[in-house]
């Protein structure tokens, strides 16, 4: 055995390791189990994106893990239970709580006999379920109160002989004392935390649909996550750190789909200011302000929450300018467009062509001074920056997003990030002058993350919006990675009929990346191995019914935007989808409609998925070959320079 040289600061380093090891037996079981580890078959990821508030179509997801826990009782009753029998059962795992009450209620047959069958189905699932990570991993998930009985269903065989009457004995126990609901519950949601191992959120988890809250309470609770952020996610960031052309684009946004129950009721934000304002002022508004959503809305609500979506939207233009001449280096003072009304008239000059206003104008827009904010406008203003930083609730599930998320993510040779990277027309990547230097690529993301997460930091110091701008220029700016257009249209698709002004094109990204030597050229950017490694994105929805398919560039890339959105569900004639990375290789689920809870629980309706290969390992994948697998390599290099160091007395 070769001697062991280590400088001070090494050494210093097995000294403490040796704290938590102090024996040559207790480094050896560490080596041991550790090992043993690295040659277990991987976790199941789950990759998740533009969720967009629908929270019921996505806990489903997760309780039913797009379809994992549904195949396993396939696989494990096959014929043995009927179509129904196995419906039943399945909702019983998805919602255990809520199933069992509405089986008492409905007078189905619920006795010690279908309870005890019912437990053992349920140990069956479960312990397929468990198979493949170790007994201490499977120990820590257990549920507290269950933690000795579960781990001894969980590892006895009840048809080994001698085994059987152990195993009904404790079964009968948990029925006779009175827990077998709560255990029912228990191991219910044991199943769905071993269907994901690890989940992947890329983006966009608020606006649209009216749950961003519930979503987001799902995943504080979630036991392995992480998070790319969309660019829906950093306009709210933005509005809880206080900036005002932020929070005036979250309200628009929210008045636009009718979710002002999710600002008032659920996050407690006070609009009333501002809809006593909008009464005022605009007696009339334009259809385009009037909510997307209104059929659960009488008129005079809908009438109301239109009043609202044009007030703040005018607002919301006129800080939207102070930002932008803010920062002349953005070089978008073309969208100053307050400045090329002509008022007598009511139309526009954009790029040399004037257009006819559709509008009924605005009594606050002083046409000398178009940006200039009324007092009462101001007033609300800061009203409503109040009430978003001292949000507790916003502030827990933002911070939050801040513990978990990022702009991008290497994970697994799975390259994460929501939009795209800012490239120009000839498939470089674009250079971007900030604060002074000139970054491109994954430097360019580097510092979006690094600018963001500082002026998070000192929200509470900021002097004004200047402070805190990166949050909006990610929202809306040309090179922003997360937006991926050139330019925002909201102003003319409210105001201008003609169609040809909507137009926003997106960055040249999304025509290079059905390259494959394009994204070869994001893997050395990020110094991947371009051989094995993938991109995985969402913002731009599959267009699946007329042909596009989500695998692009020879399957180097992934577009996971398949429509979990309802508002989307038309574009793309899907319901979403979620990429599946086990060790057997990467699987794409694509979900049909859901409809709701209820239904579910009611009448054992299912979210449907088709499952298909993208693409299948040539050997099973194992935990040593991940990036956890090389952190516990590492550590047990480590362990085994620690056991020499025993072993030659030199610890």
């Amino acid at each position: 055995m070769q001697d062991i040289f280590l400088s001070k600061e090494k050494k210093k380093y097995y000294e403490l390791l040796s704290r938590q090891f102090p024996t040559i037996q207790d480094v050896s079981r560490e080596i041991i189990n550790l090992e043993a580890i690295t040659n277990l078959p991987k976790g199941t990821e789950h990759f998740l994106s533009d969720v967009h508030g629908e929270h019921e179509a996505f806990v489903h997801i997760l309780k039913n893990g797009s379809g994992v826990v549904r195949r396993k009782v396939e696989e494990i009753f096959g014929d043995a239970l009927t179509e129904e029998e196995k419906k039943k059962f399945a909702s019983l795992i998805y919602y255990p709580k809520e199933t069992l009450f509405h089986m008492k209620q409905s007078k189905n047959k619920v006795d010690d006999v279908w309870y005890h069958q019912t437990l053992k189905q349920l140990v069956s699932v479960c312990r397929e379920a468990s198979s493949k990570y170790t007994r201490s991993k499977v120990r820590k998930a257990l549920p507290k109160g269950f933690e000795y009985i579960l781990e001894e269903l969980l590892h006895e065989q009840e048809n080994v002989e001698n085994k059987q009457a152990y195993y009904d004995s404790i079964l009968s126990t948990i029925i006779e004392v009175g827990q077998v609901e709560p255990f029912i519950i228990a191991i219910s949601e044991l199943i769905q935390r071993f269907a994901i191992d690890h989940l992947h959120i890329i983006g966009d988890i608020y606006d649209r649909g009216p749950g961003a809250h519930i979503i987001l309470d799902t995943l504080m609770k979630y036991h392995s996550i992480d998070m790319q952020w969309g660019n829906h996610d950093i306009v709210w960031m933005g509005a809880y750190a206080g900036s005002l052309p932020c929070i005036a684009n979250v309200i628009r946004v929210s008045m636009r789909y009718g979710n002002h129950e999710l600002l008032e009721e659920n996050y407690g934000i006070n609009l009333l200011p501002l809809a006593k304002f909008a009464m005022q002022t605009y007696k009339y508004v334009e259809p385009s302000f009037m909510p997307k959503v209104i059929s659960e809305l009488n008129q005079k609500d809908a009438l109301l929450i239109g009043q609202m979506h044009k007030a703040i939207s005018i607002i919301m233009f006129k800080l939207e300018g102070h930002f932008i001449m803010r920062h002349p280096e953005y070089n978008i003072q073309n969208r100053l467009l307050l400045n090329f009304i002509d008022y007598d008239n009511d139309t526009i000059n954009l790029d040399g062509e004037t257009y006819k206003l559709d509008w009924f104008g605005s009594s606050t827009i002083d046409p000398k001074h178009p940006y200039e904010l009324s007092n009462e406008e101001m007033e609300i203003v800061l009203k409503l920056k109040t009430s978003f930083m001292t949000n507790e609730k916003l502030k827990s599930h933002i911070d939050f997003m801040m513990l978990k998320g990022s702009i991008y993510l290497n994970y697994n040779n799975n390259l994460l990030f929501h939009g795209c990277i800012p490239t120009d027309e000839d498939g470089k990547f674009s250079r971007v002058t900030l604060d002074g230097g000139t970054y491109s690529g994954k430097a360019l993301l580097d510092h979006y993350e690094k600018m963001l997460r500082s002026s998070y930091a000192r929200r509470f110091e900021a002097v004004d919006d200047y402070d805190i701008d990166i949050f909006y220029y990610l929202w809306m700016g040309q090179y922003s990675s997360l937006f991926g257009k050139s330019v925002m249209k909201t102003f003319e698709r409210y105001f201008i009929k003609d169609s040809i002004t909507h137009k926003e094109y997106k960055n040249p990204y999304y025509k290079h990346y059905f390259s494959p030597v394009y994204c070869d050229r994001v893997f050395d950017e990020f110094r991947m191995n371009k051989k094995v490694s993938r991109i995985v994105n969402g913002h731009v929805p599959v267009q699946v019914g007329k042909g596009e398919s989500p695998v692009k560039a020879d399957g180097k890339l992934i577009v996971i935007d398949g429509g979990l959105s309802k508002a989307y569900q038309p574009v793309t004639n899907i319901a979403g989808y979620t990429l599946i990375y086990n060790s057997h290789g990467l699987l794409l689920a694509t979900h049909e409609p859901f409809d709701s809870a209820k239904e579910a629980i009611d009448h054992n309706v299912d979210l449907i998925s088709e499952i298909s290969i993208i693409h299948k390992a040539d050997h099973r994948v194992l935990v040593g070959e991940t990036d956890i697998g090389k952190k516990l390599k590492e550590d047990i290099n480590n362990l085994k320079i620690l056991l020499r160091m025993y072993q030659k007395g030199i610890l």
